[in-house]
């Protein structure tokens, strides 16, 4: 079988429950490597993000980051395509949670998309407060009453785990892209996590293949965990989700061992019979 692209979710899929990453994987990434098959990670951590997991020599091409909003070639970190809303549409975004009473942090356009406002409605939320605190650093409050006067790579609303609230709020906004997240922080609450129309991880994905590697989709093998792993997921008959997967995921795409357990390599092994 001619597989020339592997692309793969970071957190829940690859990396450990424990921030590491298996031997078996990393060797896998390495064969992979030493094949010619280009090899993605597509994640919804933003680069700055990313670095804190990933080393500098981490054996991957292309990062797909922010849900899709970028892609960065790895081994010279030069961005090869990004994504931003107009700040018009970006207030939109912005009346419309503060009307509802959401919690949302408005992130910098790339390459500074760690930088964000944000906006509380004073609820209890501990996952939004335990985020704000793990990058203090580069938050700052959303000054209310003014238009808002940039660009956004994106807006980040974060729900308690209420599938109704999410279905109900993700029909407000005409003319953007709402990719549910399961939070990596606590585990359990939603991210609302609200883009420019044309991004997705597919995208992402789709881009490298036409513009820089000339892929087709039954080229590719993709492994996931997520809700926001779907669009990928669905881009090629390859796809498979690691144990540790929601259960509507399991129900629709081959189930490989968790990420504790090199699901990852497991399913490469499937394909290629490495």
């Amino acid at each position: 079988m001619s597989i020339r692209l592997v692309a793969t979710d970071l957190d829940g899929t690859l990396m450990r429950s424990n921030g590491e990453f298996s031997v078996e994987d990393i060797g896998t990434l390495c064969r992979l490597g030493k094949l010619g098959v280009v090899r993605v990670i597509a994640t919804g951590r933003s680069p700055y993000s990313t670095s804190r997991v990933l080393s500098p020599d981490f054996p991957i091409d292309y990062l797909v980051f922010s849900s899709g909003a970028g892609i960065l070639k790895w081994d010279t970190k030069a961005l090869v395509h990004t994504n931003e809303m107009p700040a018009a549409l970006v207030q939109t975004i912005i009346s419309w949670l503060c009307f509802h009473g959401i919690d949302f942090m408005v992130h910098n356009p790339i390459p500074l998309n760690h930088y964000f406002q944000y906006f509380t409605a004073g609820n209890s939320n501990p996952d939004f407060e335990r985020r704000l605190n793990l990058y203090k650093e580069f938050a700052t409050p959303l000054i209310q009453g003014v238009p808002y006067p940039n660009p956004a790579s994106q807006v980040v609303a974060i729900l308690p785990n209420d599938e109704g609230m999410f279905n109900s709020l993700r029909s407000g906004v005409e003319g953007v892209k709402i990719i549910r997240a399961t939070s990596p922080i606590d585990g359990s609450s939603i991210w609302m996590e609200i883009f420019p129309e044309t991004v997705s991880k597919a995208s992402g994905i789709r881009w490298i293949c036409q513009n820089l590697e000339g892929v087709t989709p039954d080229q590719i093998v993709v492994v996931g965990n997520d809700y926001n792993d779907s669009d990928m997921l669905q881009l090629t008959a390859h796809s498979f989700v690691v144990e540790n997967a929601p259960e509507l995921l399991k129900k629709s795409y081959t189930v490989v061992p968790s990420n504790d357990s090199s699901g990852f390599s497991y399913a490469i092994n499937k394909v290629l019979g490495m």
